[in-house]
């Protein structure tokens, strides 16, 4: 199913694309790829701080996580016109705001692995790290960039 239908029959909404804090671009096209910009949690118009393993349960980690997600999608459908034009994601790299003995970064990243699967299926599988850090810009609680191959 087309990654668009599918967002359709999931009952997901994007977000608007966000503009940029500073002076950089929220994704650049180059040939086929795609790059996205590293994205915070964003829920009504604000963005969402903490740190895991402190103030943010694992559970509204992986929730901050695909709010990000969101975020990453209405950005490729921002560059591309439509989600159908995407190949496949090849890449994403995931940082979590943590205490230093906070060992469950991937689980927190998940909720935007898992994101990109429901809407793309196969092609939304990826190659991914999945780091801890001692603070993030404005003390965001989840921060995750990406790269995406687009259909010829």
């Amino acid at each position: 199913m087309a990654a668009e239908a599918r967002l359709k029959e999931l009952g997901i909404v994007l977000p608007e694309l966000r503009k940029p804090a500073a002076n950089y671009l929220p994704y650049r096209l180059a040939g086929n790829i795609l790059y996205l910009a590293g994205q915070g949690p964003m829920e009504n118009g604000k963005q969402l701080t903490g740190k895991l393993g402190k103030d943010i349960s694992l559970e509204e980690g992986y929730r901050r996580a695909r709010l990000v997600g969101l975020g990453l999608l209405a950005a490729m459908r921002d560059a591309l016109g439509s989600l159908d034009r995407v190949d496949f994601i090849v890449k994403l790299l995931g940082m979590v705001n943590a205490v230093a003995d906070f060992n469950d970064s991937p689980k927190v990243i998940n909720g935007c692995s898992d994101l990109f699967v429901e809407v793309f299926g196969e092609a939304g599988r990826h190659a991914r790290s999945a780091v801890g850090n001692v603070m993030l810009p404005n003390q965001i609680s989840v921060e995750i960039e990406g790269i995406v191959a687009i259909k010829s």
